[in-house]
């Protein structure tokens, strides 16, 4: 449910969001207080898709982004999501590189972020440590994040990575609210392989799979499979296996 509107002025919303730019020098902040602006988009709006320019640098203060990867033949991936206090990765690298975005980002929720012209951005990169470093820290522990994911896709196994997903998403009531296509599309698979998964999950009484939703009966058994698939390197396992899809 989106917040409450916030009448505090826009740099005092970004500065307490963003910890990190607490620090700013006092000419950067003159600047940014001086070029940020906020937009807010319903939900479901696209932000951005896969082959657009960029022009400005988007910190989420409310909301949630879902950053996606779609191929040709309508199969998709959920990259990462970005929410208050983050920016996308892909956005920097689009700025940085003046190169297009490579995949496309939809609001989950309604959103409301500030928002930097591209010009501006640069030139704080240049000229403001604190910015520079705060830009750089994203990137890297954003692009942390999509190695793994890479790792899981490529090395993981379905079943566990089915199991990891249900158990993060589930609410206190052990119930997710996705479709088998929702739950494809976190996983980088197709909608069928996920159906005969949650098949065998019922099967086995570990869930009950109904329209729109998955309730999670049996924790324990799910944690258990997900346990199962960390490697003798204690990497987290899930993803999927080449094999597993069609």
């Amino acid at each position: 449910m989106p917040t409450a509107p916030d009448d505090s002025p826009l740099i005092d919303r970004l500065l307490s969001g963003f910890a990190p730019l607490g620090g700013l020098e006092t000419e950067a902040r003159r600047l940014l207080d001086r070029s940020v602006r906020q937009v807010t988009l319903p939900a479901g709006a696209v932000v951005f898709r896969d082959g657009d320019s960029c022009q400005a640098y988007t910190l989420v203060l409310d909301g949630c982004v879902r950053v996606q990867k779609v191929s040709e033949s309508g199969r998709q991936i959920v990259l990462y999501r970005v929410e208050p206090g983050q920016t996308c990765v892909l956005t920097t690298n689009a700025l940085m590189t003046e190169l297009p975005y490579a995949a496309e980002g939809v609001t989950e929720s309604e959103v409301r972020a500030a928002v930097l012209p591209s010009g501006v951005f640069q030139a704080m990169l240049d000229t403001s440590t604190v910015f520079r470093r705060f830009v750089f820290s994203a990137y890297a522990a954003r692009i942390s994040d999509l190695l793994l994911l890479i790792d899981e896709v490529a090395f993981g196994r379905i079943d566990a990575r089915l199991a990891h997903l249900l158990l993060t998403r589930a609410d206190n009531g052990g119930i997710v609210l996705a479709t088998h296509l929702d739950l494809a599309m976190e996983l980088g698979s197709a909608r069928e392989v996920i159906s005969r998964q949650l098949k065998d999950f019922e099967r086995r009484n570990w869930v009950i799979a109904t329209r729109g939703q998955v309730r999670v009966t049996d924790a324990a058994a799910l944690g258990r499979l997900r346990g199962r698939d960390q490697g003798s390197d204690g990497r987290d396992g899930g993803g999927v296996r080449m094999g597993d899809t069609p």
